[in-house]
């Protein structure tokens, strides 16, 4: 079978909506302050339109099996991206998609001219933490912007 990363499409809403809730369900992850309750997963396509933004899907056979994108951190300066809604169904975990997504994500981020690119996530998120770290994003103290993810305790930044 052949996995394909290409730019997020409007028909890919419904399924990637599906990917990033359902992973917070099979994991028992906190659905509010989280991407659970955000407008945007509910309409991915168009939340990646402005300037400045971009969203990778994973697909096999006209599925949609995972993705995640970066976008400008909100209420922050213009060199800062947040990599955002990273999530993978089941079956793709633990295939090196992960690093596959996120060089691609950070390739477009160092392409559209940003500096740093920030994250937030949960602490149950063991390997997407691992994942991070071992590419480079290091722990911050504090979150930055205000993205409203309260739920979420694990803040990191990488330079680009």
């Amino acid at each position: 079978h052949y996995m394909r990363i290409r730019e997020i499409q409007v028909e890919d809403n419904l399924q990637i909506e599906s990917v990033i809730k359902s992973t917070f369900i099979e994991l028992r992850l906190p659905l509010t302050g989280t991407a659970y309750e955000d407008i945007e997963t509910t309409r991915m396509f168009e939340s990646y339109q402005e300037e400045k933004s971009i969203y990778f899907v994973i697909e096999e056979q006209g599925v949609i099996k995972g993705g995640g994108g970066v976008k400008l951190l909100t209420s922050l300066d213009e060199s800062i991206c947040e990599l955002q809604k990273m999530y993978f169904s089941i079956d793709l975990r633990g295939k090196g998609y992960g690093k596959k997504l996120l060089s691609k994500c950070l390739e477009a981020a160092r392409k559209m001219g940003y500096k740093y690119c920030y994250l937030e996530t949960l602490s149950q998120l063991e390997k997407a933490i691992s994942l991070y770290k071992q590419n480079g994003f290091e722990n911050l103290e504090i979150p930055y912007g205000n993205t409203g993810h309260n739920s979420c305790g694990v803040w990191m930044l990488k330079t680009l």
